[in-house]
């Protein structure tokens, strides 16, 4: 989905590079692999864990099928990291993406041009999902919260500041952005209801949706245009952030090491905050920016260590191959993931007859793969669906 970066890679980097012909050796595949990771989630993965029999309760399987599955309200599970890591990620991509047109010496009017027609696809793929555009009846129209729409949301207000505010004030927007955030959910009063109470429909970013919105919310009732205006939009920044540290001329180990330091601090700054604020994906609380924020920064660290600096890159190639494509991978999970099921079950569904309770992980198992050879095919072409 988001602009692949490429940037002058480490020594270490540069000589394992011939482990795999098809990664060039001047890509950061921490980037790519991460990106792939993230999506193989939604693409299959989530597929084969929620297919294993369910054994004893309370049993390994119980606890991992627990953690595809959103925390109902505050918590945090592995589930309520896919997203906000994709918007991260996105960002990530922005510094690199913004600076090739600057070299190329784009214009601005040109820049934004082509930040605002990726917003719009982004919005206009998002409605496909979650609007119920592919209907064609008016009446069923929504302008609903799309995962896509919140991506493209974020993305334009941290792309935007990055292309005209220093770091130092970027820094300081996306703090304040948070504590305003913050502030607007605890201290301003909602029509009907107590201040400082975090539960559905009793926030200030539900009443402003329902004033502006209406109907037209549809069965989503978030308050996501200020949560995309404040929060989304300083997840994106943490990815800016990451960005930029990679391009820096730092030494790889440096690069780590403040990889994992952010990490660490974001995820013991959302911890404590979340005694007061509590951790919520469904309205993307501060607290739960942070934490999911240092989440993304360990994980960048753990690949961008293994992949770029150990060189140890046979292992994510197929995370690569999803990474490189990730918009088709999402509509693919969000629009047609029962059709490559149906291909699954057809090859293996006979076999997985004789297989018990392991039948469904099988069938799931080969719909993954269905899929990647799908991913695999573009990846060869070279067809790159990039907005």
């Amino acid at each position: 989905m988001s602009t692949a970066p490429e940037v002058t890679a480490s020594p270490t980097a540069r000589t394992a590079a011939t482990s795999i012909a098809a990664i060039r050796p001047g890509r950061i595949v921490a980037i790519d692999a991460l990106r792939g990771f993230d999506m193989f989630w939604l693409a299959g993965g989530q597929q084969i864990v929620r297919a294993l029999p369910a054994g004893e309760p309370g049993g390994w399987v119980g606890v991992l099928q627990g953690q595809f599955e959103h925390a109902t309200w505050a918590g945090f599970t592995f589930y309520d990291l896919i997203f906000p890591l994709f918007l991260f990620l996105i960002g990530c991509s922005i510094p690199f993406a913004l600076r090739r047109r600057r070299e190329r010496s784009e214009s601005n009017a040109s820049i934004y041009r082509h930040i605002a027609l990726r917003v719009a696809l982004m919005v206009v793929i998002g409605m496909t999902i979650n609007g119920n555009l592919l209907t064609f009846d008016r009446s069923k129209f929504q302008l609903s919260y799309s995962v896509l729409q919140m991506l493209a949301y974020g993305y334009a207000v941290a792309a935007i500041l990055y292309l005209n505010f220093s770091l130092r004030i970027r820094l300081w927007w996306c703090a304040l952005s948070l504590v305003l955030y913050w502030a607007l959910e605890t201290f301003v009063p909602v029509p009907g209801h107590e201040i400082g109470v975090y539960a559905a429909g009793r926030n200030f970013g539900d009443w402003f949706n329902a004033i502006v919105l209406g109907d037209l919310r549809g069965p989503w009732q978030i308050g996501w245009i200020v949560e995309g205006a404040l929060a989304h939009s300083a997840t994106a920044m943490l990815g800016v952030f990451a960005g930029e540290m990679l391009q820096a001329e730092s030494t790889p180990a440096r690069r780590l090491r403040w990889f994992a330091i952010l990490g660490l601090g974001g995820l013991l700054a959302g911890w404590l905050w979340s005694l007061q604020y509590p951790i919520v994906k469904t309205r993307w609380t501060s607290s739960y920016v942070l934490f999911a924020g240092g989440w993304s920064f360990l994980l960048l660290a753990l690949f961008y260590w293994a992949t770029d600096l150990r060189g140890w890159r046979r292992w994510a190639f197929p995370f690569v191959v999803i990474g490189s494509n990730s918009i088709v991978a999402y509509v693919i999970a969000c629009h047609f993931m029962p059709s490559f099921q149906h291909v699954s079950n057809r090859l293996l569904g006979g076999l997985g007859r004789h297989l018990d309770a392991f039948g469904p992980v099988l069938v799931a198992m080969g719909s993954a793969v269905v899929v990647w050879v799908f991913l695999y095919w573009l990846y060869r072409t070279k067809v790159f669906v990039r907005l």
